[in-house]
């Protein structure tokens, strides 16, 4: 049996994915196929690297150690093609504390910023809750999967005098792997206008072949003079609960205004157990990575299967990247608060609200396929059941 096929109980653990959902929905018995992490149990080498730490016994303060760079260096380099020094990496408790962050640093109250749609949710609440103004640009669907809209993205930069754009690649929900050639026509707008570029690459280990990934830095000629790119190994590893992220900045005038901020808040101390985790990951997931990559590619397989013979009417992007699918149930003309309650009182199913991810996302799900395939299809019967 597959590590990735040995069912793991979560109920009483805390856990955001398994627990929240019975106070949130009132009901019992509820299968999670939502919220981005994994019901996998994190790679032997880390959770070793974490036994060390206890036996130990001391959990005091912790330095960053010299290896966490070299670790994080050398694995760019093998894994991305990415050039980088020790000065270029900052860590923060997560991605989203380093974008909220820099948009702090970056720009000032009614600024705009852009962002797709749909496109992660806390990038919008980042947005508003620093009283920046949000700024949507819609993707374009084609031939089953997502493509930027350069006219809608130039004409938005010039009429809102737009001073930020949060990029997402892979792309959360639809599963895009944004072409070196894409990200090189997008960063030359950025340039023209004098727009920086906050490039979320969380998901960037999280690539099916035969795509590649391509890191914003990489897509055009000094282009990290007008970019940061945030990342972590959490995502690829299962280990969002340790807190840890790294942002890369090679230009030292952004670095500066970013740790001055980062300063600012008190955000420059970092979690033991960030350092430990993330060390470790690096120096030992790659076989674990390569074992959870095609097993994930399985479970897609076998989702857009079971959606073309039991569910044809429900559209399914097939993801480049990423755990996660973006599924359209309009063909059912229900609205959203009717397809949420069908699935979570009726099939007694929990996905990720579609229009949660901006106003394109009505009548869409995300669901979520990083699980035992056993509990994936049981998921899946329940949604073919909630829509009868």
């Amino acid at each position: 049996m597959s590590k990735f096929e040995q069912p793991i109980d979560r109920l009483g653990t805390n856990s955001v994915k398994w627990d929240t959902i019975l106070q949130m929905y009132h009901e019992k018995e509820l299968l999670p196929l939502w919220i981005a992490d994994m019901d996998f149990k994190a790679p032997a080498g880390v959770l070793q690297a974490y036994q060390k730490l206890l036996d130990h016994g001391i959990l005091g303060y912790a330095d960053t150690p010299e290896g966490l760079y070299t670790a994080i260096i050398d694995w760019e380099k093998k894994h991305h093609c990415l050039t980088l020094e020790k000065d270029d990496i900052l860590f923060f408790s997560g991605v989203l504390a380093g974008i909220a962050t820099a948009v702090q640093a970056f720009t000032q109250p009614n600024d705009a910023i852009l962002i797709h749609d749909p496109v992660y949710p806390p990038f919008s609440t980042i947005i508003t809750t620093n009283q920046r103004q949000l700024i949507r640009s819609s993707l374009i669907e084609k031939n089953g999967r997502f493509e930027m809209d350069f006219a809608d993205i130039e004409e938005k930069f010039k009429q809102h005098k737009v001073k930020v754009m949060i990029l997402c690649n892979p792309h959360n929900p639809g599963g895009r792997v944004w072409l070196k050639d894409e990200l090189l026509q997008l960063g030359e707008l950025c340039r023209k206008y004098k727009v920086l570029i906050f490039s979320d690459e969380i998901h960037q280990d999280l690539v099916f072949a035969p795509n590649k990934m391509t890191s914003f830095f990489e897509a055009g000629e000094n282009f990290s003079d007008f970019s940061l790119q945030f990342t972590s190994m959490t995502k690829t590893f299962n280990l969002a609960g340790i807190k840890n992220s790294i942002v890369l900045v090679k230009n030292e005038q952004l670095r500066k205004q970013l740790v001055h901020k980062q300063e600012q808040n008190f955000q420059q101390e970092i979690n033991t157990f960030g350092l430990v985790g993330m060390e470790a990951a690096y120096n030992t997931g790659e076989e674990w990575l390569a074992e959870l990559l095609p097993y994930i590619q399985s479970n897609i397989e076998y989702t857009m299967l079971f959606f073309k013979e039991h569910l044809p009417n429900v559209h399914i992007m097939s993801p480049e990247g990423t755990y996660l699918l973006w599924l359209d149930f309009s063909e059912y003309k229900l609205s959203d608060e009717e397809l949420e309650e069908r699935l979570v009182h009726g099939g007694k199913v929990v996905l990720n609200a579609g229009i949660s991810y901006g106003p394109s996302g009505k009548q869409h799900m995300r669901l979520n396929v990083a699980c035992p395939q056993a509990t994936l299809s049981e998921g899946l019967k329940r949604i073919a059941n909630a829509l009868k």
